[in-house]
C-alpha cells in the first residue's frame, strides 16, 4: 500500500465522523455543556473585568479570607450575574466557578456564554458585522471546551511522568487570556478530529512540487537544500517524488518540494491556487511517509516517525484568535537569516549560555507567491499569506539524561478532576514552593532580563512558545521557538546585517518594557500566581517576592546597566495595560498589523505593579532556595 491511499489516525478521525454523524456531536452532552458554559461564563468575567470591559461590583462578603460577592449587569439590566472572588494582583479576578449565579427577574437562569457575550455586547464595543463571527469562535471554544473534557487522556498525576507529546495534546486551556480562544473557523467536525492538538490524531502531510519561478527556498548557512530533503525526505521518497514529476513532463530540477497541512491542500490550494496547479506551476505528489503530531500551535507539526527530525510548520488560513493563521512568503525569506543571527548572539553571549538558554532555530523556509493575489492586494493581507511553510530544529537534543521537556503552557494546565499541575509538580520535586520558583525564574525571567537589557532583544515568551528543561521536575533551563515572526531589537538604528534588519523596530519608548510588562508578567505570572494562590501552593507575597528578587539579583550583579534600570524600571509603580481581548474585539479578522504592533495597541488604564514595593526584598531567603537540594 502507497502513502497516498494508506490509512492515516487523521483519514480515520474524519471518515468516523462523515459515516457516523451523530459523532460530531457525541460529546456535546448536556451536563458536560453545562460545564463548559460555566467555565467559559467564568474566564470571560475575569478578562473582561481585568481588561475594564465590564466593571463588577461589591454587593456583600463571601467565606474565606479577601472573598466577596460581585454582581454584574447585562446592558440592559434584565440579568444578573452574581458570583464570588478574589482579587488578585495586576488586577486579575480570581472567581469561584461553583458561584456564578445568573438570574433574569429573581428567577434563576442557565449560565450561557453565548447569552453573556450578549448580554455585554455594547460594552464588547465590537462592530456588529463581527459579532457573528465572534459568537463562532465563542461556539467552537465550547465545542473544543467539551471534547476535550470528556476525552481519554493523562490527569495530572499522569503527566508527572508523560512524554514531550502526551503532555503536548494533553493541554486542555488554550491561550489563558483570550476569551475566544479556540475559535479554529474553517475547521469542520471531522477537520477538529484530525488536526486539533487534543485530538491527538497523526498526521501525513502533503507534498507539492513547486516551480522554482514562483517558490523561493532560503535557509541557514550550515544547511543546503538538498542535504534538507534528504534528511526529512530520504533518498526512495525523493526519488519517487521526481518520477511523479519527470512522468508529467516536467524537469524535477525546476521544483522544490514543499509540505502543506492537508486541510490547507483540500480547501485552499487545490481551489484557489487551481491556475497554478493547471499550468503544472504546483503538482501533488501525495502523502509523506512520517507522521506527525499537531503542537499547541495547531500549524506545527511533531514528526513521531522519525524523532530526531525537524518539526515542520505550515500554512493553515483557518481563523483562529484574531488572525487568519497562515504564512508571508516575505517573511519567509529572511527567516532563517534572523534565526541565525540570534542564535549566534544568544550562544555568544556567557551569561545566556551559563543559564542553558537557547532558540530553536528555524533552519529552513519556502514561500510560494501568488502573482494574482499579489497583483489584487497591496497591503499585508491573509490571501498573501496561504502557501509557505519552514522547518524548526527539534528540541529533544536539549534534553539531557534524566531530563525532560515539557511545554510551558502546563504550568498553567488544570485537569479535568480540578488537579493543577503546577503544584504537584512542586510537590513531586521535593522543593518547597519558594525554592522551586526562584529555579524556574532564573531558567526562564533572568535570561529574558538579560536579553531585554544587554541587547533591547524581546521575544514572545508565553506557554506555548517556550519549552521547559526539567530534572526531578524543576526546570533547569528554557528553550525559545517562534523566532522570525515574533522578536524584534527595540531600537531602530541597531547595526544589523542587510537581511535581518527587519528584527529592529521603531515603537514608543513608552512601550518597550511591555515586553516583559504585558508578555511575561500579565500575560503568563498573573496565572500562575492564581494557581499556586487557589491550590494553597503558597502566597501572592512569596511569589511576587521570588520574582522581585530574580531582577534584583541580575541588577546588583549587572552595574554596567543602571542607566537603563532607571530609565526602564522593572519596579515602576504601575505600567500601561495592553489588552488582549480589546483586541480581538477590534478586529476579530486581523487583530493587529505586524509591521506597525505598537500602533495596534488598545490600552485600558495602567497596572499597579506588583513589584513596586519590592525592590528592597533582599535576597538571603532567594540565595537559600537557589542551594536547597532537589530531591530525587
Amino acid at each position: 500500500m502507497t502513502p497516498t491511499t494508506q490509512s492515516t489516525t487523521m483519514q480515520h478521525a474524519m471518515q468516523t465522523v462523515m459515516l457516523n454523524p451523530h459523532e460530531a456531536a457525541a460529546h456535546l452532552a448536556p451536563e458536560v455543556w453545562r460545564n463548559a458554559n460555566r467555565m467559559l461564563v467564568r474566564k470571560a468575567l475575569a478578562e473582561y473585568a481585568h481588561e475594564l470591559i465590564v466593571e463588577p461590583q461589591r454587593i456583600g462578603n463571601a467565606p474565606g479570607e479577601h472573598h466577596a460577592r460581585y454582581e454584574v449587569k447585562s446592558d440592559d439590566g434584565s440579568r444578573v450575574y452574581t458570583f464570588e472572588a478574589r482579587q488578585l494582583a495586576l488586577r486579575h479576578w480570581s472567581i469561584r466557578a461553583g458561584s456564578i449565579v445568573c438570574t433574569r427577574d429573581g428567577a434563576e437562569q442557565p449560565l450561557d456564554a453565548l447569552a453573556f457575550i450578549l448580554d455585554v455586547k455594547a460594552r464588547l464595543g465590537i462592530k456588529e458585522e463581527m459579532l457573528p463571527i465572534y459568537l463562532d469562535e465563542i461556539s467552537s471554544t465550547l465545542y473544543g471546551a467539551a471534547y476535550k473534557a470528556v476525552k481519554q487522556g493523562p490527569d495530572t498525576p499522569d503527566l508527572l511522568h508523560a512524554d514531550f507529546q502526551a503532555i503536548e495534546t494533553a493541554m486542555s486551556e488554550g491561550h489563558p487570556g483570550f476569551v475566544a480562544n479556540n475559535g479554529r473557523l474553517g475547521f469542520d467536525a471531522g477537520d477538529y478530529r484530525a488536526f486539533a492538538p487534543e485530538a491527538g490524531s497523526t498526521i501525513q502531510v502533503i507534498w507539492l512540487a513547486v516551480h522554482k519561478d514562483n517558490a523561493a527556498f532560503h535557509c541557514s548557512a550550515d544547511l543546503d537544500y538538498a542535504s534538507l530533503m534528504d534528511e526529512e525526505l530520504g533518498e526512495a521518497t525523493v526519488a519517487r517524488f521526481r518520477q511523479i514529476v519527470e512522468a508529467r513532463g516536467c524537469s524535477f530540477d525546476d521544483y522544490h518540494l514543499m509540505p502543506a497541512h492537508p486541510w490547507q491542500w483540500f480547501n485552499k490550494l487545490s481551489i484557489a491556487f487551481a491556475a497554478y496547479v493547471a499550468t503544472q506551476r504546483i503538482i501533488c505528489l501525495g502523502y509523506g511517509d512520517d507522521r506527525y503530531l499537531a503542537q499547541q500551535s495547531i500549524r506545527t507539526f511533531f514528526n513521531v516517525s522519525d524523532r530526531s527530525k525537524r518539526y515542520v510548520k505550515t500554512s493553515l488560513s483557518i481563523l483562529n484568535m484574531g488572525f487568519m493563521r497562515g504564512l508571508s512568503p516575505y517573511y519567509m525569506s529572511g527567516t532563517p537569516a534572523i534565526n541565525d543571527y540570534i542564535k549566534g548572539l544568544v550562544g555568544r553571549d556567557a551569561y545566556l549560555r551559563d543559564k542553558g538558554f537557547t532558540i530553536l532555530r528555524e533552519v529552513a523556509s519556502l514561500g510560494f507567491r501568488n502573482g494574482y493575489y499579489e497583483a489584487a492586494v497591496q497591503v499585508d493581507s491573509p490571501y498573501k499569506k496561504m502557501f509557505s511553510a519552514l522547518w524548526r530544529e527539534n528540541p529533544l537534543v536539549h534534553a539531557g539524561e534524566g531530563q525532560r521537556l515539557m511545554t510551558m503552557a502546563a504550568l498553567l494546565h488544570t485537569d479535568r478532576h480540578g488537579q493543577a499541575l503546577l503544584p504537584a509538580l512542586i510537590e513531586a520535586s521535593g522543593l518547597g514552593a519558594q525554592a522551586w520558583l526562584e529555579r524556574y525564574m532564573e531558567a526562564y525571567l533572568a535570561p529574558l532580563v538579560h536579553c531585554f537589557y544587554t541587547y533591547d532583544l524581546v521575544f514572545m515568551p508565553h506557554g506555548e512558545n517556550l519549552i521547559l528543561v526539567l530534572e526531578n521536575h524543576v526546570p533547569v533551563r528554557a528553550i525559545m521557538k517562534d523566532i522570525a515572526e515574533e522578536s524584534a531589537i527595540l531600537n531602530k538604528d541597531a547595526p544589523l546585517p542587510g537581511n535581518v534588519k527587519r528584527l529592529a523596530v521603531d515603537v514608543p519608548e513608552s512601550v518597550k518594557l511591555l515586553a516583559i510588562f504585558i508578555d511575561v508578567f500579565d500575560g503568563f505570572f498573573r496565572y500562575v500566581n492564581q494557581i499556586l494562590v487557589e491550590h494553597g501552593c503558597c502566597g501572592e507575597d512569596l511569589f511576587w517576592n521570588t520574582v522581585a528578587r530574580c531582577i534584583t539579583r541580575y541588577q546588583e550583579a549587572h552595574p554596567q546597566f543602571a542607566r537603563k534600570y532607571a530609565e526602564y524600571d522593572l519596579f515602576a509603580p504601575e505600567f500601561l495595560h495592553s489588552c488582549l481581548n480589546r483586541l480581538q474585539l477590534g478586529n476579530n479578522l486581523q487583530m493587529v498589523n505586524l509591521s506597525d504592533p505598537a500602533g495596534n495597541l488598545k490600552m485600558a488604564g495602567n497596572l499597579r505593579n506588583p513589584l513596586a514595593e519590592r525592590r528592597a526584598t533582599g535576597n538571603e531567603a532567594g540565595a537559600r532556595a537557589l542551594t536547597e537540594p532537589v530531591e530525587a
